[in-house]
């Protein structure tokens, strides 16, 4: 059975659709601020919808059901024409000329990389600035589960679609129906954004920063407003504290929000992956804050606030960059690269961690580095007791054979993937801690890294190619590898 190939334009229709939407969201503000930049980004929102409407058109008389390959192309190609719709307001206003740059700095904001080429950010218009924040919101959950909210209005069922975006291996479902485990999942993240919108103001954010920063922590994708990142507040220790809250949330389980919005906070105290999570961010957090007291010694300034002795200034800039390199959010008040080789090799190391499945983080997320090491000590077991029976347990219960076998595959392709996009930044001419960094952060969708791309810099000393590579990697970490990679095997496209 061949693809139903009008099925999927009409969906790239409809995402080109919604895009577009965002897109007036955008020009609103922009005409609010009169920063110059209406018409350009009103011009790419009109360009956007006409050619989703197009396409939606043209695929009108279409088979309404997504079957598993179609869900793959639909994902897949969906991130790349988001990505390729989204960088018109860029090209159209100036604001980043160049298709590669544009490019790059879109599908980092859709991937929720937070990497950035822009020299100055604060020289950009407001409708400017409101977009490339809301393209880390929109990718934060990913279009695709917004559009299997509203999939029913087309007759269409999208588990298909769920099933290839839903980051991490975590089956949790908060309802039968997935249109409505789509939308209590988006419930939750909008609630999130209002009320750290909210509690940013009160803390001496302006609206504008602080729905932005918002839009950006919530999605972890950490685009800000500011050259400095979150370190232009480093005098204001209460909006640095709220920002690492929501990048905690961010990365945890949306599921597990749910449960406390609804009185269930015994699942979420009984999760193991959350107490772990937890865990992990703390104790490195303590470690970090302890080196940073007895051993860092550097000037303070905006970049560098803390000096040896300063306890609390040392513990809060220890968590934020902690919560910010495990959740991928890529917010900085710091730079952790400074901060003795010990740490610097400690960061890279948390940068291939992710926090919770069903988050918005990257990584490889916390679920899977336990089921691997909990499979890897039962092997001595296994080895001891070769007739003996003996699974993994997850939460107290039974994990499939199969999903742990999915899990090692992950690992190893991801570790694969690492050295290959080290290997191919090393032939494009990076040193070795930037080619390293580049690409653990890049497939991590972390955004700050080492050497030349350190989190005191950007990815604009990227040569072209390599801003191209780093994209490619972002997307093959966002969509978890399989989704992508699945389409360079010949068998996918073969006939069934």
């Amino acid at each position: 059975m061949g693809l139903n190939y009008r099925i999927i334009f009409h969906l790239m229709g409809l995402l080109l659709l919604c895009n577009g939407l965002f897109m007036v969201l955008a020009t609103i503000v922009s005409g609010i601020y009169s920063d110059g930049a209406t018409l350009n980004i009103a011009l790419a929102a009109i360009v956007t919808m006409l050619v989703g409407v197009l396409s939606m058109f043209y695929s009108r008389e279409h088979k309404k059901e997504v079957k598993r390959r179609e869900g793959y192309i639909i994902v897949t190609f969906g991130w790349l024409v988001m990505s390729v719709s989204g960088m018109l307001p860029y090209l159209f206003s100036d604001s980043i000329p160049g298709v590669t740059n544009a490019f790059f700095e879109t599908i980092s904001g859709y991937t929720t990389t937070g990497a950035s080429v822009i020299v100055n950010v604060e020289a950009l218009p407001e409708g400017i600035l409101f977009w490339r924040s809301l393209t880390n919101w929109i990718g934060g959950m990913g279009i695709i589960v917004l559009a299997v909210a509203i999939l029913p209005l087309l007759g269409i069922g999208g588990m298909q679609l769920f099933a290839a975006e839903a980051p991490g291996p975590s089956g949790d479902k908060l309802h039968p129906r997935i249109t409505d485990t789509a939308k209590r999942l988006w419930y939750i993240y909008l609630g999130y954004t209002l009320a750290e919108t909210v509690l940013l103001k009160l803390a001496g954010m302006t609206f504008f920063d602080a729905i932005n920063h918002s839009l950006a922590t919530v999605s972890t994708g950490g685009f800000s407003t500011k050259n400095a990142s979150m370190a232009y507040w480093n005098d204001q220790p209460l909006i640095q504290y709220i920002v690492i809250l929501f990048m905690f949330l961010g990365g945890s389980n949306f599921v597990l929000g749910y449960y406390v919005f609804k009185g269930k906070i015994q699942k979420v105290i009984m999760d193991e992956e959350f107490k772990y999570y937890a865990l992990f961010v703390a104790l490195f957090a303590i470690l970090t804050a302890l080196v940073v007291y007895f051993k860092v010694e550097v000037p303070a300034s905006d970049f560098h606030p803390m000096v040896s002795g300063e306890g609390e200034s040392a513990f809060r800039h220890s968590l934020f960059q902690v919560v910010s390199v495990v959740t991928t959010t890529g917010f900085i008040t710091a730079d952790f690269t400074a901060w003795t080789p010990f740490l610097t090799i400690l960061f890279v190391c948390l940068m291939f961690m992710g926090a919770s499945s069903g988050s918005t983080s990257g990584g490889i997320k916390v679920i899977r580095h336990l089921l691997i090491i909990r499979n890897g000590v039962l092997e001595f077991k296994r080895t001891l007791h070769s007739s003996a029976i003996i699974p993994v347990r997850y939460n107290n219960k039974t994990v499939e054979e199969h999903i742990v076998f999915n899990i090692i595959g992950f690992f190893v392709l991801y570790m694969l993937m690492f050295i290959i996009g080290s290997l191919v930044f090393g032939a494009l001419g990076l040193d070795f801690m930037s080619a390293v960094g580049g690409a653990a952060s890049s497939l991590g969708n972390v955004g700050p890294a080492l050497g030349t791309l350190n989190p005191m810099s950007n990815y604009n000393s990227l040569p072209d190619l390599g801003k191209w590579w780093s994209g490619f990697l972002m997307l093959l970490g966002r969509l978890e590898l399989f989704t992508v990679l699945i389409l360079f095997t010949p068998y996918f496209w073969k006939r069934t």
